[in-house]
């Protein structure tokens, strides 16, 4: 088995299809089908399954998908390790961002990196902070930058802040004023991202040890259709940040007693970050330090490593 053999395995599956993976690494689709074939062979079973829609793996060739990406991005990060002597950082970092955080930093972060460490190149996504750490575990993503509540030991971290929850509504909804209970909440009803989600079930905990329960009239799986149900002024939510800074919400009400996620820097616990990886944490840190000092932004506390 050779190492394109993996690549061009692994690149049919990202792509669904051998027409499009043939034009993606620009290698003529009999030639791609014939290398498959070559490694069916060496396997002994079958790694995909042809359909009228195009392929997808079959169990085998999701175990091999796996492996084969983590094989690649070892492949890949090999002359980052090389250089880690002492060199500049130079290389390619994929970096995630928690939605919320994606718009009010992501912009800002990339001026810091190409201030500090400007021979490196940053690849940027956006999701929440559940699909975020799926793209960590199936080695898509370097690190990422997410809400937590409890903290799995499937990561690699560096805690930033606490950041609490506060109550979010239209801004048709005047006669809101000021901090809130859970008690004061449970009237109300709630729009809320579907679970498993980390938000959902410390929402659903708190809730619980009062003896409550989340009136609940919608979920969703995107934070845009969450942030629009409350500005129709159907619903109300509860969120981890105080500064939304979106037209059509009203001011953000803090909860009492607090409620609080942690932000943090994930990377996978398997493979270590190459030397471009370990700057874009180093710079990912002190940009959020510094922005919190700067900002103050309301409910947050930094309890991530002292900054110089």
């Amino acid at each position: 088995m050779q190492f394109r053999h993996l690549r061009y395995f692994v690149k049919i599956v990202e792509a669904g299809s051998f027409s499009r993976a043939a034009a993606t690494i620009h290698v003529a689709q009999p030639a791609l089908s014939q290398q498959i074939a070559d490694l069916e062979d060496r396997m002994g079973v079958p790694p995909l399954l042809r359909t009228s829609r195009g392929v997808r793996p079959t169990p085998a060739g999701e175990v091999l998908y796996r492996e084969a990406s983590s094989i690649l991005k070892e492949l890949e990060q090999l002359p980052g390790l090389l250089a880690s002597d002492g060199a500049d950082a130079e290389g390619k970092v994929s970096l995630g961002f928690a939605i919320s955080l994606s718009v009010p930093m992501s912009g800002p972060f990339l001026e810091a990196c190409r201030a500090r460490i400007p021979k490196v190149t940053i690849k940027f996504a956006d999701g929440d902070s559940e699909s975020l750490e799926q793209r960590i575990i199936s080695n898509q993503l370097d690190m990422a930058i997410v809400f937590e509540d409890e903290l799995v030991p499937t990561f690699s971290r560096v805690p930033l802040f606490r950041q609490r929850m506060f109550l979010i509504s239209s801004d048709h909804f005047t006669d809101l004023n000021g901090p809130v209970s859970l008690k004061d909440i449970a009237s109300l009803p709630l729009v809320l991202p579907s679970a498993p989600n980390a938000r959902r079930m410390l929402i659903d905990r708190s809730f619980a040890n009062d003896g409550m329960a989340p009136n609940v009239i919608a979920e969703t799986d995107t934070l845009s259709s969450e942030l629009s149900a409350i500005r129709a002024g159907l619903a109300h939510s509860i969120l981890n940040a105080g500064m939304m800074g979106q037209i059509g919400l009203g001011q953000p009400r803090l909860i009492e007693p607090p409620i609080w996620m942690t932000c943090s820097i994930i990377s996978s616990s398997d493979f270590p970050l190459t030397h471009a990886g370990e700057a874009v944490r180093d710079t990912l840190v002190r940009f959020a330090y510094e922005r919190i000092e700067a900002t103050k932004p309301p409910g947050a506390e930094w309890i991530g490593p002292a900054v110089d």
